[in-house]
């Protein structure tokens, strides 16, 4: 558990050992972690660093931890919910957020659904999600292709990811590889200047190539919205 404030630390240490977890180093910063639980960051992923991200300090300790490539998986407890908070908290590795509004066994689910290796999301995001339908422009398509170099193949994978096509589905269709396609894939974001498929895709529909895939939301599993709980680092037992 991370949290500055001493109180929440020792609140949520007893919510938590409640719902069977084993709390194994429960500190006021990064550098504590470390100094208490070096080992955990370093080779145990069903572990769960909690981090309080009141006051905004809670994405820098996502950024330190996620700097350290440790395997120990991260959930941030915010105060309110932000699109944009949640959207970068994820940006800077963290495996789920969750809104301090929530009930003790909601609470302790989402943080076991985390060291499975799930990742959790405010349900408020799901709803976002949902509504928000790039903008395409009317221009040329191939035109805004052409512009950043992409070749007739790199477009037809484009395409294949705006479908939501997995690498070695897109392989399976153009008889090729799913290494030439991982390679394929990495050229795309390169020359459209974004860092992941997602982003690639909103590219994509904003330049007409096509139109936005519908989300599966069976395959999220929002966390439900918690109370003011603060963060705790342990696992389920």
């Amino acid at each position: 558990m991370l949290a500055k404030n001493e109180i929440a630390r020792e609140g949520l240490k007893q919510i938590l050992s409640g719902e069977s977890f084993e709390i194994e180093a429960s500190v006021s910063d990064v550098s504590g972690l470390l100094n208490a639980a070096g080992q955990i960051l370093s080779d145990k992923p069903d572990h769960v660093i909690i981090i309080d991200g009141a006051g905004g300090n809670g994405r820098d300790a996502c950024r330190e931890i996620a700097a350290r490539r440790t395997e120990a998986r991260m959930a941030l407890l915010l105060d309110h919910y932000s699109f944009e908070e949640v959207v970068e908290a994820f940006q800077l590795g963290a495996d789920g957020v969750i809104i301090k509004e929530i009930s003790c066994a909601p609470l302790a689910e989402s943080i076991r659904l985390i060291a499975m290796g799930e990742k959790v999301f405010p349900s408020q995001l799901v709803t976002n999600i949902k509504n928000w339908i790039p903008t395409a422009t009317s221009g040329d398509w191939k035109g805004a292709a052409s512009a950043v170099g992409l070749s007739d193949r790199e477009i037809e994978i484009l395409e294949s990811i705006m479908a939501g096509m997995a690498n070695k589905v897109i392989a399976r269709q153009f008889s090729i590889c799913e290494a030439t396609v991982k390679v394929h894939v990495k050229a795309i974001l390169r020359k459209l200047g974004v860092e992941n498929r997602t982003q690639a895709a909103t590219w994509g529909v904003k330049n007409g190539l096509g139109e936005p895939v519908q989300l599966n939301l069976r395959e999220v599993r929002p966390a439900r919205v918690l109370p003011r709980l603060s963060p705790v680092h342990g696992r389920a037992a």
